[in-house]
């Protein structure tokens, strides 16, 4: 029933104001029209990611967004970085660690947080 059918991200925030230009300026995800003053959709790719506001913004301590980069991993990091996000850095069971980077085998992924301490991760997957 929905296997054939696209899914949208959506990440509660406290304040749409506060986190529009971290995922727009900070982040680079182009914002869609429309004009509900607590919602903001933005385009990711062949994705949707709807922001809304509400009270539990920021209450989920497990990654609420991914993103798979491929080989386009490193330089999505150094531009985050460059843009001032800071890295979370977690002691998982079999990860190393480069870095900010997290390492399993082949795989390698970042963690950060928005405003609001929502977690979002890359990987190179």
């Amino acid at each position: 029933m929905l296997g054939d059918r696209d899914a949208q991200a959506t990440v509660a925030v406290k304040d749409l104001k506060v986190a529009r230009p971290f995922y727009e300026d900070v982040l680079g995800l182009t914002p869609l029209p429309g004009d509900e003053p607590s919602v903001q959709g933005f385009r990711a790719g062949q994705s949707v990611v709807l922001v809304y506001e509400s009270e539990f913004a920021g209450t989920n301590e497990a990654t609420v967004l991914t993103w798979s980069l491929g080989e386009d991993f490193d330089a999505a990091v150094a531009a985050l970085k460059a843009k001032g996000v800071a890295f979370e850095r977690y002691d998982f069971p079999g990860m190393t660690h480069d870095g900010d980077v997290h390492i399993a085998g082949g795989m390698r992924v970042v963690w950060f947080k928005d405003p609001d301490g929502n977690i979002l991760s890359l990987g190179n997957y």
